[in-house]
């Protein structure tokens, strides 16, 4: 196939990149150049910002193109005007934050999605992330229609994950002594590795499928006790667990998902419980969370020192003073 990537040099678009040219198809990728230019040197490489000019886009045809990368409805509308009479298949990452609350446990493709009160604002904050991913679903799908795929991810991770949503917990479960657990030890967890997502949206591409598809992991139920003890097993160590529940962190000013990495309160909990029947139907499996979390932190070691910027989710002096408090209070 010859495959359109719209990005492809960063996290889950490389991955995708990787497993397509590893199965002998053609790839261009459409990027700015700004995130290891020189990756795939075996791909063409069309240097652009999609939220310009796309005419290098003119005249040329593909089988398929895959969007990890837009984020705005007028973006991603321009993406599809441009290549609708030029490609077969589109298939747009979006994500789970589309589903607007309340949701229920266990909730499916069809669920309720978030509608913006105000369509036309343009600024992406936190508050209009899931809205604003609504609208490009519905730009793709307008544009497209039967010739277009929507894949929702929930956390995305392993290696060449640039944030600190789950490389924080092979980092610091690594690092031993106590760790502060967050929340229930029987919390539900969803992630999928980047890389088994990739292999999988390959599939969807190279059997032409349609639809709209939960893209969580992993294929069974997964507890918090069960996601720690699965990372730590990876790394080789026995971690010293201290359940901290969840109101004394709130009342500390942690910041679920952001300051402690898979931790959701329970009452925001159904956006763990997502249904993923629909794509393992469709043949999404998913890694043991072991391997997922030995590979990232190798990863991350590799790294030069500096190389990344985003501050720990929590600092271990923060760790520390909360373990402190949360003692002294008879915890």
């Amino acid at each position: 196939m010859r495959i359109l990537v719209l990005g492809g040099t960063r996290f889950l678009g490389r991955h995708l990149v990787h497993a397509a040219l590893a199965r002998g198809h053609a790839l261009t990728l459409l990027h700015r150049g700004r995130s290891d230019a020189s990756a795939f040197p075996e791909a063409e490489h069309l240097i652009a910002d999609r939220e310009g000019d796309l005419g290098v886009l003119a005249g040329r045809t593909w089988d398929a193109v895959v969007d990890p990368s837009g984020y705005l409805p007028g973006v991603v509308a321009a993406s599809a005007r441009a290549l609708v009479d030029a490609v077969g298949r589109y298939l747009f990452v979006s994500t789970i934050s589309v589903y607007a609350e309340p949701l229920a446990p266990g909730a499916d493709e069809d669920a309720p999605r978030i509608r913006l009160a105000d369509p036309g604002v343009s600024e992406m904050t936190p508050e209009t992330y899931g809205g604003h991913k609504a609208l490009c679903e519905d730009e793709v799908t307008a544009m497209f229609g039967p010739r277009a795929t929507v894949v929702r991810p929930g956390l995305i991770v392993g290696p060449f994950d640039t944030t600190d949503r789950f490389p924080y917990w092979p980092r610091r479960l690594a690092r031993g002594g106590e760790v502060l657990a967050p929340g229930r030890p029987d919390a539900p967890v969803q992630v999928v590795d980047a890389r088994d997502l990739a292999v999988w949206m390959l599939d969807l591409l190279e059997r032409d499928r349609a639809g709209t598809y939960n893209a969580v992991g992993p294929e069974r139920p997964l507890t918090m006790q069960e996601a720690l003890s699965g990372i730590a097993g990876g790394l080789g160590v026995e971690p010293d667990l201290t359940w901290v529940d969840e109101s004394f962190l709130l009342a500390h000013d942690v910041v679920p998902w952001v300051g402690l990495p898979l931790w959701v309160p329970a009452a925001d909990d159904a956006f763990a419980r997502m249904s993923n029947a629909r794509a393992l139907a469709e043949g999404l499996r998913t890694r043991p969370l072991a391997e997922t979390a030995r590979d990232t932190l190798t990863w991350e070691r590799s790294l030069a020192p500096g190389a990344r910027s985003v501050s720990p989710a929590l600092s271990s002096e923060r760790e520390r003073e909360l373990l402190a408090a949360w003692h002294a209070r008879g915890g």
